[in-house]
């Protein structure tokens, strides 16, 4: 007697097709191309969790720098005079404080400034 698998390989393949809800035309509805989707979908996935990361650090960057020049100071000073200072604020800290608190940012600016290493001007 011929053994069909049928309720399993439904089971499976609905569970499938539940994960591909939203893709477009065929690649929901048919079997095999929801597979191969799947599957790229999820190596995108994998990808950009720290493709993501990069991208924020890199804003975070972008702001900060943005708010030591409005100071009269570059970046990299910024961080060399925190780094003498012993001063262990993250990049998104830095960030978030530059945006919503100013003062607090200028006076770490000025910090910064203080503890500049030799040679390095502002």
């Amino acid at each position: 007697m011929r053994a069909r698998s049928g309720k399993t390989v439904l089971r499976k393949r609905a569970r499938t097709r539940k994960l591909t809800k939203g893709f477009r035309l065929s690649r929901h509805n048919l079997y095999r191309q929801a597979i191969v989707t799947l599957i790229r979908s999820r190596v995108y996935a994998f990808r950009d969790r720290r493709v993501r990361k990069r991208s924020f650090r890199r804003l975070w960057i972008i702001r900060v720098n943005a708010a030591c020049r409005a100071r009269g100071i570059r970046y990299s000073a910024f961080i060399a005079g925190l780094t003498n200072a012993l001063i262990e604020l993250n990049r998104k800290n830095l960030a978030e404080i530059a945006i919503h608190d100013p003062e607090t940012f200028t006076k770490l600016v000025e910090l910064a400034k203080a503890n500049l290493p030799k040679g390095l001007t502002v």
